[in-house]
């Protein structure tokens, strides 16, 4: 959390793909390369891939990082970009300086992003994601896809391109996508659900009062 003290308002892209989340080394390049193109500062949480089909994901240590990343990748993003194991999501998703939230989509990770007003990169990996990030993208507008939803529907590979992380990391960081103003309209209607009055709020008392009814 130091590090992103530091870093300027709205500036930093967040990439975090849940507790299950982790992509195998031609996939790290290919993030790698697309988040150094983008100009970009960046804090990215990654994780080692599970190294059986009933093992768990693990954090790398900082000589694996580096082995599945490109050659000199850390030295020349020294200045604006930060790998790191496991990372507190909330609390980044809340700070000031996190502009970008490139995710899974599953849905707590859907509903604090929206909660913070940070506009996120769908990158569905499993399960229900796909769904969840669609209905981000296409029919509420609160998300850009970095190219697997299109990749679904024209079977076109099961790697993301530096091409597409660049491409779609530079669209979510442009102040005038409106996405980034529907995430922030968003947010606004779910800080007011939650107050007196509010729908949230409201359904909360109702249920409220149907148990007090039924003992």
């Amino acid at each position: 959390m130091k590090w992103l003290d530091n870093q300027p308002s709205s500036s930093v892209v967040f990439l975090c793909f849940g507790s299950l989340g982790a992509f195998n080394e031609a996939q790290m390049k290919e993030i790698a390369v697309g988040l150094e193109r983008s100009g970009h500062g960046f804090l990215w949480s990654v994780r080692r891939p599970a190294e059986t089909e009933a093992g768990t994901v693990s954090d790398y240590t900082n000589l694996e990082v580096e082995e599945v990343l490109p050659d000199g990748f850390l030295d020349r993003t020294a200045g604006r970009g930060l790998v790191c194991g496991w990372a507190p999501q909330v609390e980044i998703l809340g700070h000031r300086a996190t502009g970008d939230f490139v995710s899974h989509c599953g849905w707590n990770s859907t509903l604090e992003s929206l909660w913070f007003g940070v506009a996120m990169l769908a990158w569905p990996v499993y399960a229900e994601q796909k769904v969840n990030a669609s209905v981000l993208v296409k029919e509420m507008g609160l998300a850009v896809d970095v190219g697997c939803l299109k990749r679904t529907e024209t079977d076109g590979g099961d790697v993301v391109t530096a091409e597409d992380v660049e491409r779609g990391i530079v669209s979510v960081m442009d102040s005038n996508n409106v996405v980034r103003e529907r995430v922030g309209e968003m947010k606004e209607k779910s800080r007011k659900a939650e107050t007196d009055g509010g729908c949230s709020f409201a359904s909360l008392q109702q249920l409220m009062d149907d148990v007090m009814e039924s003992i």
